[in-house]
């Protein structure tokens, strides 16, 4: 279908007269704008909106088999009147998915009037059907329909007991139009954003995208918004998993991109965390845009960015250690000094995020240093950290190796000294009334410009302070200069940094929010939020941030909890599990994948998969799993970051291991820590929790984590029920909500 659609559409466009396209005229829509039938081939039909006296058409929908014209006739056409955008409704679907009242039945929405409902948003021609609305089951039935976005948006939040004026500030308000809304006026209408193609088929939207300037990659009118405003200075985006967070940043570097004037160099930066993230940005954007656009952006992870900027310098700094050879190092100069109360993980947080953070280079200055969201310790423990600290640079040096800490901060210096020079021949350049003076860099030959014009940063909450005064020295301070997208409630590294202390000032309108997930089922985001219900997170800056109206589009498979007598049992009940769905569901081992709390416990769990079960096993690394094999993936719930399966196997989540035994030491010593390391482990599996799609399935051994359900342990599967002697495995014939 999506062929002939193609076909049409470029036939359509050289010329509507054609005889050929049989093009038919259906009904009038309002005032200017009329509704017309066309055949794209002998089984496909299109139905389209001619405004502007027809010198504009619009492909409205689309259907093919064996009546497509009676289908797309019986279609509603209608301008909402909150959005201002063309709405599609099949009322025929809708209709028969509801039925009449019984006398005792009462509608889900008997509450809200319907002034109340178009208010919000709710398409107007769908009220009558919403009338008979009774149950959970029918309204689910409903929402699968192809129901304008904002109708749906709206339905799903009072569903789940949103205040309607809090629907009106997170949803209704983010799709208003910027401009006077006029419900006759469909020339102006079909030129909006929000208007979109009604079909199920995801080829014949791509085929409508490619063919048609006005239906492009349908964003939400938030998202589009925010990639497409102006800001005077630095903006952010920030949201929950799933909310499109990195599809906003994609479409701002295209937005960007196709801003500048014609060229050959590259003046924006898409940069992340680490090398894996960037590598899927980099594809993603490929897809997005093209070669073209990929000529003109350069794509790379901070510490990747940071060690470039170190070699063009010819600085000899040596190769940097990997993560666990730096602390390695640490344990080394602990056992040398004899200060051993003072364990690895804390050692390398307070160098990366107090100590290079704050560039303290004496103890003078590092013992008066702001210490702000780190563990409290005294001055004498402080001067014990400056001495461990002091012997881990000496080691470092005299084996003439680095770290990717020491590199960030390297760098960082060097773009500040740059840019210091930039501004300088800026400044007197305009002493001397504009003129060019290439004398100025001696040797050079050219005149010192930013090194970048733009740049946009995804997952920024997991960036150091070092890798934020690098990017804040690479571009000039003015009008979309730094576009960031993060959420604080994902930061499983580093700690909090507060952009305004480095430069980076976001105010008013350039900070924005997203509250609708696109990718997980309500029932699997309602367990992850309780997760991080009642934690406190910052905005990436100095205020707070909740996921007050975060919500799902989608519905689904409630979380099933599975607990095992033991650990052994446990990897081969999720194997059993694995096994069911690929061979009775048939769900590819690429689409699942197993999150565990360390790499031991990935080893162990991959050993039972191949040598029990002989399951295909791909073990995701630091650059992800690189393997187009179908295989099920097994990683840390480090490793799971930016990635998303249709079924994911959260394991090992029992009292002791998530999260792990050993931050009880600090619960008494030094509880700012305790709190500190809980939170974290709280981030950790609600990142992975929320790769799912489809399916979340949780199982730990003994008891469970204090993070689950306080019912937990009560409702699970017993997985004794599923492994049970001389019978072939049988999988869970239910699923327990969380």
């Amino acid at each position: 279908m999506a062929e002939a659609v193609t076909d049409f559409v470029q036939r359509l466009r050289a010329d509507r007269n054609n005889r050929a396209l049989r093009l038919s005229f259906l009904r009038q829509a309002g005032n200017n704008g009329d509704l017309y039938l066309a055949r794209a081939d002998s089984h496909c039909m299109v139905l389209l909106l001619s405004t502007d006296g027809g010198d504009e058409m619009r492909v409205l929908a689309v259907r093919d088999g064996a009546r497509p014209r009676d289908e797309l006739a019986r279609l509603t056409v209608e301008i909402n009147p909150v959005s201002g955008g063309v709405e599609v409704v099949d009322q025929s679907e809708v209709s028969a998915n509801v039925v009449a009242l019984t006398e005792r039945a009462i509608p889900l929405f008997a509450g809200y009037g319907n002034r109340t409902l178009v208010d919000l948003g709710v398409v107007p021609s769908l009220l009558p059907a919403l009338d008979k609305v009774t149950t959970e089951e029918q309204l689910d039935e409903l929402l699968t329909r192809n129901l304008p976005e904002l109708t749906r948006d709206v339905l799903l939040a009072l569903r789940n007991r949103m205040d309607p004026e809090d629907v009106r500030r997170h949803i209704t308000d983010q799709w208003r139009a910027d401009d006077q809304v006029n419900t006759d006026d469909w020339a102006r209408a079909a030129q909006r954003a929000v208007s979109q193609a009604e079909t199920d088929d995801d080829a014949v939207l791509d085929a409508l995208g490619r063919s048609f300037d006005a239906w492009r990659l349908f964003l939400h009118p938030e998202q589009h918004r925010i990639a497409s405003a102006d800001f005077r200075g630095s903006a952010k985006v920030t949201g929950g998993p799933g909310t499109g967070k990195t599809v906003v940043a994609l479409h701002r570097v295209r937005h960007l991109v196709d801003r500048l004037p014609s060229g050959h160099t590259r003046p924006v930066l898409l940069t992340t965390y680490n090398t894996n993230l960037a590598l899927d940005l980099k594809e993603r954007l490929r897809q997005l845009g093209g070669e073209d656009l990929l000529r003109r952006v350069d794509v790379k992870s901070v510490d990747a960015l940071a060690r470039e900027i170190v070699q063009e310098s010819n600085l000899n700094v040596g190769m940097p250690l990997d993560d666990a050879a730096a602390m390695e190092l640490w344990h080394t100069v602990r056992t040398e000094l004899d200060l051993l109360d003072y364990d690895a993980d804390f050692l390398d947080a307070e160098f990366k995020h107090v100590i290079l953070a704050h560039r303290c280079g004496s103890w003078d200055s590092y013992r008066r240093v702001t210490r702000a969201g780190r563990p409290r310790i005294s001055t004498g423990q402080r001067y014990e950290v400056w001495q461990l600290v002091q012997a881990y640079r000496a080691h470092l040096d005299a084996a003439r190796r680095t770290t990717y800490a020491l590199i960030a901060d390297q760098a960082a210096s060097l773009e500040q000294r740059r840019m210091a020079r930039v501004e300088e021949q800026a400044r007197y350049k305009d002493e001397l009334g504009g003129l060019d003076l290439v004398h100025r860099e001696a040797g050079s030959g050219m005149w010192l410009k930013p090194r970048y014009q733009h740049i946009v940063v995804d997952e920024a909450q997991d960036l150091s302070a070092s890798h934020w005064r690098m990017l804040r020295a690479m571009v000039r301070k003015g009008p979309n200069d730094i576009f960031l997208a993060g959420d604080a409630h994902q930061r499983i590294y580093g700690s909090r940094v507060v952009l305004s202390h480095h430069g980076i000032e976001i105010r008013g309108r350039a900070s924005r929010r997203l509250t609708l997930n696109y990718r997980t089922t309500r029932q699997i985001l309602g367990s992850a939020n309780r997760l991080v219900e009642g934690e406190t997170f910052d905005d990436l800056d100095t205020g707070s941030d909740t996921l007050d109206g975060y919500r799902s589009v989608l519905t689904g498979l409630a979380p099933q909890f599975w607990c095992a007598p033991d650990r052994r049992t446990e990897m081969r009940a999720v194997a059993t599990l694995i096994r069911e769905r690929h061979d009775m569901y048939g769900t590819p081992y690429s689409a699942m994948a197993v999150a565990v709390p360390d790499g031991a416990s990935a080893q162990e769990f991959a050993h039972v998969f191949v040598s029990e079960f002989r399951l295909p096993v791909v073990e995701l690394g630091k650059d992800g799993a690189r393997s187009d094999i179908d295989a099920v993936r097994i990683g840390t719930m480090y490793r799971f970051k930016g990635l998303e399966f249709q079924r994911v196997f959260l394991t090992s989540v029992g009292e002791g291991q998530v999260p792990h035994q050993r931050i009880e030491q600090y619960k008494v010593t030094n509880a700012d820590r305790y709190r500190q390391e809980e939170q974290r482990a709280r981030s950790l599996v609600f990142v992975a929790a929320t790769r799912a799609r489809d399916e979340l399935i949780v199982t730990w051994s003994g008891r469970a984590s204090r993070f689950l359900p306080p019912n937990a342990d009560a409702s699970a599967y017993r997985t004794t029920d599923l492994l049970k002697p001389d019978e072939p495995p049988s999988g869970s014939s239910g699923s327990t909500a969380a």
